[in-house]
Formats: C-alpha cells, structure tokens, sequence
C-alpha cells in the first residue's frame, strides 16, 4: 500500500525550527483548510508539548502579529489544549478514567489493540495510513488521529485507555492531557455523544487513496450510532493486507547520554531545570541541568523517534544530564542554592518541593472547575496582556 500523502517535514528539535513553523503560520489558511489532511495546519504541538514554546507566548505572537479577535478558530483550537490542562489540574489521574458512562459499559471493550490494527494491517485504507503515518513522522493530522480513535473504540470495541495509552507513546506531541481526553471526547465519556466517522467524510477530507468505500466504515452514520452502542466488533476486512512492524517503545532514553545525580555539580548554584516537558531557552545567569526522571516515564514508554527528539535538545542546552529516580535527583538538587524551572503534570508532585513555577497562563483561568470547554471558552476569552518580556517569540 503506497502512503498518499508524503512524509511530513521532520520536527527538528531546534528552538529555531519552532519559531520557524510559529512565524509561518498563516490563521487565515488555517481557518480555511484546518480540516483537511493537506490544509494548512500550525504543526506546532511537538513544540509546545515539550516546553520549547510556551503556549501564552503563542497565544501572544498570533493575536498580536495577526490581529486577531478572541473568537477567532485558531486561537479556539489553542483554547482546547489549554482546557485539557484546566481539567488535568482539577482532576489529576481521574483523567486516566472515563469521566462518565459511554455507549457500553467499560467492561464491554477490550484492553487490548488488536494485532491488525498496530501491524496497520485492517484492511480500511485511512486506519492502516493513519498508523504507518503515525509511526513514520511521530504525528498525526487531528481528522486522523478521530477517526483512528473512533475506528478503534466504537468498530473494534477496544477501551478508550487502551488506545491512548499506545497513541501516546509514538506521538512526538504526546501529551497525556490532550491525548487521552480526546480519546475520551471521541469514546462519548468526556462527550455528550460518540464521535463517528464514514466513508464520507475520510472522501471530503483526505486524499484519494485514504477512501473507505466497501469497508465497514461505508454506511450510514445512523448504523454507525447503532454499532458504537452494540457489543459486537466489526472489522478487520476479509482477505490478507500487508501491514509493518511497530516501533519499539522504550522507558528509558539512550543510556550514555545521562550519569547519575552529582550534588556536587550543583551545590551553591542557581539552577535551571530542564526536563522533557520544559526544553525552552535557559535564563541567562542560571545552570542549566537536564534530568530523564525514571519515575515519571516507567508508565509511560516512548518510540525512540521521540526519545531522540528530547534528548538531541537536552544535550543542546547543557552537558549536565541526570538520570535517576525521582527522590535521586531530587535529593541531588538540595544541595543547589535555588532551582528554577517550569512545572508540569506529567513529572511526579514531589518536583513541586523544589521550587517549580506554574508556566505563565495563555488565557485568563476560571477560579473554578469547568466540566465543558463551552463553560470554560465563555468564561477565559479575554486574553492577557502583552508585556513585554525576555525571549518573546515574537
């Protein structure tokens, strides 16, 4: 099976790259085309899921420079990453659990992906590009990752958690927030409905060799509804499809690129913490020290496509890189006169102690907890101001 659309330009992990791809973003074609595989969407997310941008900057450089209103698609859809964060706050690790009843039950999915769908091997041409792209390039277009989601939930009945938790680990951009409420949003238990997906709309949307006439998804989307709430799997398609090889996932990055936690490096320094969620610019004045804390990735194991993405930036910033548990390098940075650096749900809480910031907001946050991004949109769509401040991106 040929890949219709070609590989995407690589995400280099360079601060330059990502300012590159933020001052080429065009909101207007974004707008217009942002549905489509092809259109003209930011591909900003591996940057932002890993701190080299952060998103009020974003948020700032777009209003700013393009002038636009708060209701404007593009500053919405950034509005969406910033509310998954809003309800990872309030609902820690809830988010790893449906947040309401689905169509069925939950014991009615399976926990586990079935073996054509990870070989790319289903026989419905958008499912099997979706994962060969979703391995190829560490991305996804988001039209694809739903109906990936929507293919995998509602015809093959896999749980929810199941195919986050493996989307997760080959996404460059993986964010557990973004990623599994999405999943959630398309099961229907962080939704009033099932997201469902045809042949159609794949035809409207993608390239022609993404078409799915003849395959399950070729029906009406009221058979569609009808088979997300019966307990019966459909697919693969009959007959034999080529599929490949999954990538490796890994819990641990390249091992000779860390040492172990050295007090003595950092003692009565300023320091600045890097670690995968924070590879922006280092504070002038500041050490920068780079730590793969072993605790907080034992759950969650990446493809070494990303591995290499955050460790080729780790060893950009600073030849002082750590690798240990959590208590280690925490125990490792008391000895240093401050640390500094951003906070971040995907590290363990006890990061918390040692003097991490919340980043700086991209919008105005509610006081209280919104259940739906309508409630939280309406209530943060006046931004921040723009001050003026050192490494603005724009």
């Amino acid at each position: 099976m040929n890949l219709a659309v070609a590989p995407a330009a690589a995400f280099e992990p360079t601060l330059e790259a990502a300012q590159a791809r933020l001052h080429a973003v065009s909101p207007a074609d974004y707008a217009r085309t942002r549905n489509h595989l092809e259109g003209r969407v930011t591909r900003l997310s591996p940057y932002l899921t890993h701190g080299f941008l952060d998103l009020a900057a974003v948020v700032r450089h777009l209003r700013d420079r393009h002038q636009l209103p708060p209701q404007h698609k593009l500053l919405q859809e950034l509005g969406w990453r910033a509310y998954f964060q809003h309800v990872w706050r309030h609902e820690g690790e809830r988010i790893l659990q449906s947040r309401h009843p689905g169509p069925l039950p939950d014991e009615a999915y399976s926990r586990e992906l079935p073996a054509d769908l990870r070989e790319a091997r289903t026989g419905v041409a958008a499912i099997d590009l979706a994962v060969r792209a979703l391995y190829r390039d560490g991305y996804l277009h988001n039209h694809a990752r739903l109906w990936l989601a929507s293919y995998t939930v509602h015809l093959r009945k896999v749980h929810w958690r199941a195919g986050a938790d493996w989307m997760l680990g080959h996404l460059l951009d993986g964010d557990l927030a973004s990623n599994h409420l999405s999943w959630q949003w398309v099961a229907g238990t962080a939704s009033h409905k099932p997201y469902l997906f045809n042949a159609d709309n794949v035809a409207q949307f993608a390239p022609a060799a993404w078409g799915c006439k003849g395959t399950s998804v070729d029906v009406p989307y009221e058979l569609l509804d009808q088979r997300a709430r019966q307990p019966q799997a459909w697919g693969p398609e009959p007959g034999e499809h080529a599929g490949v090889v999954e990538p490796v996932r890994s819990s641990h990055p390249p091992a000779q690129v860390f040492s172990v936690p050295d007090a003595a490096a950092v003692a009565g320094r300023d320091v600045w913490l890097v670690h995968p969620w924070s590879l922006g610019e280092v504070p002038a004045g500041a050490l920068p020290v780079a730590v793969c804390d072993v605790d907080a990735h034992a759950s969650w194991p990446w493809a070494q496509a990303r591995w290499r993405f955050v460790v080729s930036r780790m060893q950009a910033l600073t030849p002082l890189r750590w690798i240990g548990s959590t208590q280690a390098l925490v125990h490792a940075m008391r000895t240093a006169r401050s640390v500094r650096g951003w906070r971040n749900g995907h590290l363990p809480v006890a990061w918390n102690e040692v003097g991490l910031a919340a980043p700086p907001p991209a919008f105005d946050e509610p006081a209280g907890f919104c259940r739906s991004f309508s409630a939280y949109w309406s209530r943060v769509r006046v931004l921040h101001p723009s001050p003026q401040t050192e490494g603005d991106v724009s």
